[in-house]
């Protein structure tokens, strides 16, 4: 029966998310009076949409906990003897339960802005519910007709055959909620670009209301990728953190141009300028998200985080995608020269770092898409079998990837419209000098590789820069202490995020960098056997057998010693999970938050020898840390009262409105 109500509600969502689409749509075209009443039947029938998703969500994650094997999506994504956490995490741990949980999130963002958006004006609102309805129309269509949750199985099998066992970690259990937080995120940005260009214009406000939604997105995508990063760099077992996997450049590409979209916003908002590139933005940062959904799901792609092999899905999404993409381009090019822009500026000022900022991120994520498509067009349509890995990736991204973040340090110190960069490089010399006798001595000390040594002088010009533009701020050194503090504890939230995020983007890189001087060791050992990674001793002390609740393994014993010393352990054990048939690695790490000592256990040999792998990552969990801390930026900006409410006033001639 619970199934049962959680179709129901899946189908009465649906019926609710067409009556909003329309009325609103409608509403907004007759105008604010004659129009009134389908303009405010938009508001409830998000909520309420909204609340049937949930419903539906509720019952499939009920028919997990209770391990319903009436349920065909439980019985291929369960087990009786499964952890209750990976259990209630395996709703959307399959294709079926996270298309429910991204329209979940739909539904969410359209509620929220039906709810926060009382101060936007009432056809702005209503045609970006429209927008949002129409999306979650496709999206419902899709789960309904192609991707049921709900379908039953007869005979009721006794047990299920288990979730993937990559998927049993706590890494990858919150991985997707916060990615689809982000995807979702940019359809409201998406949203709010189609209505501004059916209303035929973009002004200042605008901007201010598209800045948070787009803030919030980008802070969740920021943690979702960081998630699986996190998730690969220790349960895959080769030490690293990025591979350039097609379905990791998915999630990256709408992050760089997320990245971007926030920062042209605040031109929209500042100067009234970049209005038609902010809004083409806006419309490709959903697209890559929707394609992200179509590589995953389309079968075309192998990869660990692929979630169906299904032809007729991926033939869905991809009609889905050529609408919602060709739709809302072709409504571009048609209403996009009635945005006349306002603003004027110097190249040199903030706002032409900001244009440098986007053309770098834009350009990073041309990159990205063609060489993580192009293989796929080869094979299609020359027969051409080709593979592009990491050095295609690394040598392309980091010539774009160093001006970006020099330009990065440089912007915030540039003034609006004309800017002297003599000038702002006079208030940067204290970093610059910093980085030259960084330079200099880790050349003589450490490493005398280029790669490395940039990626670390960049990474502290970034932070750096953000500590002076603090110090600029509050006139620290340069007026009474008291006169700094009071400076500090005003400044606005929106600022202090900005600061943080930036200063974050360093520490992430700083760690990046320190994989390039990381070393390794992969050698067989016997029990008793020692062996030697950077200025450490390991020992094998032997391999044993290990039980977990629905899973057996060996779990090896690895002594870490230094200094004629034993400091502690490693223990990686290999894990066999018999159900699904599939063996992993669990990494043993040991972190003292600068740097990991990385361990990984292989297979025995006859003789007794047992293959062992060691990293020493310097740096290493300042990835994540960094990551982190972006995302916190972002969350402290939001918090900044100056993005919810006082939202300035449109003026009505602001921009000539194209007939309708």
């Amino acid at each position: 029966m619970i199934p049962e109500l959680g179709h129901f509600a899946l189908v009465l969502a649906l019926l609710l998310a067409a009556a909003q689409a329309v009325t609103t749509l409608a509403g907004a075209q007759l105008g604010e009076r004659r129009g009134a009443l389908l303009i405010a039947a938009g508001p409830p029938t998000a909520i309420g949409g909204a609340a049937f998703v949930g419903l539906s969500f509720g019952c499939l994650m009920w028919s997990y906990a209770v391990s319903d094997f009436s349920v065909a999506n439980v019985v291929q994504n369960s087990h009786s003897l499964k952890p209750m956490l990976y259990k209630l995490t395996g709703t959307w741990g399959n294709h079926e339960g996270s298309m429910v949980l991204w329209i979940l999130i739909l539904g969410l963002c359209s509620a929220a802005v039906a709810w926060f958006g009382t101060n936007l004006p009432a056809t702005l609102r209503a045609r970006v519910l429209g927008v949002l309805g129409l999306i979650s129309v496709g999206f419902l269509l899709f789960t309904i007709l192609t991707s049921n949750p709900f379908e039953r199985v007869w005979p009721i099998p006794d047990d299920g055959t288990d979730l993937n066992p990559l998927l049993q970690d706590p890494g990858l259990a919150f991985h997707p909620p916060f990615l689809y937080l982000g995807y979702v995120g940019t359809a409201v940005a998406f949203a709010f670009a189609c209505a501004a260009l059916i209303e035929g214009r973009v002004d200042a406000a605008w901007g201010r209301w598209v800045r948070p939604w787009t803030l919030a997105a980008w802070c969740a995508l920021t943690l979702g990728i960081a998630l699986g990063s996190w998730w690969a760099y220790y349960e895959l077992g080769w030490g690293g953190f990025w591979f350039w996997d097609p379905v990791e450049n998915a999630s990256l590409m709408p992050w760089l141009l997320a990245t971007a979209l926030l920062h042209s916003a605040i031109v929209v908002e500042k100067r009234e300028a970049l209005k038609v590139w902010t809004i083409l933005l806006a419309i490709l940062t959903f697209s890559l998200s929707l394609l992200g959904t179509f590589l995953v799901r389309s079968g075309i792609l192998n990869s660990v985080h692929a979630f169906a092999n299904d032809p007729d899905r991926g033939v869905f999404i991809l009609i889905l995608l050529a609408l919602t993409v060709g739709g809302s381009l072709t409504l571009f090019a048609w209403r996009a020269p009635a945005l006349t822009p306002q603003g004027v500026f110097a190249p040199l000022s903030r706002e032409g770092a900001l244009v440098l900022n986007n053309l770098l991120f834009a350009t990073l994520c041309a990159v990205v898409f063609v060489g993580t498509l192009y293989p796929l067009f080869a094979d299609l349509v020359l027969g051409a079998k080709i593979t592009v890995g990491p050095p295609f990736f690394n040598a392309t991204t980091f010539p774009l990837f160093v001006p970006l973040m020099i330009a990065m340090a440089v912007g915030p110190l540039l003034p609006w419209k004309r800017a002297d960069l003599w000038a702002a490089l006079a208030r940067l010399r204290l970093a610059l000098a910093v980085v030259a006798v960084f330079a200099v001595v880790y050349i003589a000390a450490v490493d005398r590789a280029l790669l490395p040594l940039l990626g670390f002088a960049v990474a502290l010009w970034v932070v750096l820069a953000a500590a002076t533009d603090l110090a600029d701020r509050i006139k620290l050194g340069a007026a009474p202490f008291g006169e700094s503090w009071r400076r500090l504890r005003g400044l606005p939230r929106g600022a202090i995020g900005g600061l943080i995020a930036h200063a974050a983007v360093g520490i992430c890189v700083a760690g990046i960098a320190g994989k390039g001087i990381a070393p390794e060791r992969i050698t067989l050992l016997k029990p008793g056997e020692t062996t030697t990674i950077a200025a450490y001793t390991i020992r094998f002390e032997g391999s044993s057998s290990v039980t977990g609740p629905n899973w057996t393994g060996t779990e090896g014993r690895l002594v870490v010693i230094r200094d004629g010393r034993e400091i502690g352990a490693l223990t990686p054990q290999r894990r066999v999970y018999p159900v699904a048939r599939m063996n992993t690695t669990e990494a043993a790490i040991r972190t003292s938050g600068f740097a990991d000592l990385y361990g990984v256990i292989g297979e025995s040999t006859e003789e007794g020898a047992t293959v062992v792998r060691l990293h020493f990552n310097p740096l290493a969990p300042w990835i994540w840390i960094g990551a982190v801390l972006m995302a916190l930026g972002g969350v402290v900006s939001l918090s900044d009262r100056r993005l919810r409410v006082g939202v300035p006033t449109r003026r009505r001639a602001a921009v000539p409105v194209a007939a309708e």
